[in-house]
């Protein structure tokens, strides 16, 4: 069995360990570099590095995950693995508040139908660790509970199954509460396509205050993932795409679609919507513009727009600050920028605007 760094002391070098989409890697290197991190173990979806001072946890549009490392072990026997962590716990301040367990992506998103999160395997782990560990070490009674701001969480992130790394974050922002940066989430019913789950998911990280019987709008609305869950929170919905609509989407009482292309309706369209999405496939120069003509409009009102924004590949990342700046053209109030756990090759922007 193997092991690496014990836990950063008060002062000296910190050690961190990051998650991210499998293929992302390589973006958050070299942002965790150029703030004076060196670069440890890694593999795709995982990093490790080292800092020389006891510097702050580093951030990212890439980075789905941050913590600061404890170590590691490498078994293939799950009860030397949770001795192991037991010891690279023993030096801190416990119990801990939650316990978060994960694998790290084994495949791009959507490759294989893989979708982030936990597994049959981390849930297995999750549980023996938390008979493990007891109270004494753990206040939770359940692992991968959705951690409350301020509370510290122990995160064990599976490699590979024999294969363990241990840490601590300080749970902050929606997506440091979510175990693994992954939002847990139940639907009402089966959902139609898996943009539900970015809608979801998008909608929470943005923190924007969608309320039932407000407007929302969607641009590449086809084929209803996205306001399935608009729908289920009771907004009233308009789709926008060339393409048909499932029918349980275009059936609905709150639901219009315009079979059209967004930059071909009449600004009217979007009279009192106060949320527009978009997630279509045209290129990120041309989903701005077709945003900025419909916000700029003196016949809109939107509140906030949620763009996802094509890469295609991670290389066209070095794009991003070019279309934040395009962004800021609008006036916007705030801008936030982040690579969902549940996109692909894309980010999404959270666009609050001036009203």
């Amino acid at each position: 069995m193997s092991t690496a760094p014990q836990p950063s002391p008060a002062s000296g070098p910190s050690f961190a360990m990051f998650s991210c989409a499998h293929g992302a890697e390589g973006i958050v290197k070299e942002s965790i570099a150029s703030a004076g991190w060196r670069l440890s173990f890694s593999r795709p979806g995982f990093v490790t590095a080292k800092h020389n001072d006891n510097a702050p946890l580093p951030t990212d549009i890439f980075i789905r995950t941050a913590s600061r490392s404890l170590g590691s072990g490498k078994s293939s026997n799950a009860d030397e693995l949770i001795e192991r962590l037991i010891e690279s716990i023993s030096t801190l301040s416990l119990p801990l508040d939650h316990l978060h367990v994960w694998p790290r992506d084994r495949a791009p998103i959507g490759r294989f139908d893989f979708e982030p999160g936990s597994d049959e395997v981390s849930m297995a782990v999750a549980s023996r660790i938390l008979e493990r560990l007891g109270p004494e070490r753990l206040r939770c009674s359940a692992a991968n509970e959705i951690a409350q701001p301020s509370e510290e969480v122990l995160d064990v992130v599976l490699v590979d199954p024999s294969h363990w790394f241990f840490g601590t974050h300080t749970a902050t922002t929606l997506p440091t509460r979510w175990p693994g940066g992954v939002q847990p989430v139940s639907p009402e019913y089966e959902p139609i396509s898996r943009a539900y789950y970015k809608a979801a998911e998008a909608i929470a990280w943005s923190g924007f205050d969608l309320r039932p019987g407000d407007l929302a709008v969607e641009v590449g609305s086809a084929p209803g993932g996205a306001c399935g869950r608009l729908l289920e929170m009771g907004l009233d919905v308009i789709g926008i795409d060339p393409a048909e609509m499932d029918p349980r989407i275009a059936e609905h009482p709150r639901f219009m679609h315009y079979a059209a292309r967004a930059g071909d309706l009449p600004r009217r369209i979007y009279r009192g919507a106060k949320w527009l999405l978009v997630d279509s496939t045209v290129k990120p120069d041309a989903t701005l513009s077709t945003v900025r003509n419909i916000v700029d409009s003196r016949e809109t009102s939107i509140r906030g727009c949620l763009i996802t924004m094509k890469l295609g590949d991670y290389e066209r990342a070095s794009q991003i600050p070019r279309w934040r700046r395009e962004v800021e053209r609008w006036r916007p109030e705030r801008i936030e920028i982040r690579h969902l756990a549940r996109n692909r090759c894309e980010v999404c922007f959270a666009v609050t605007l001036r009203t």
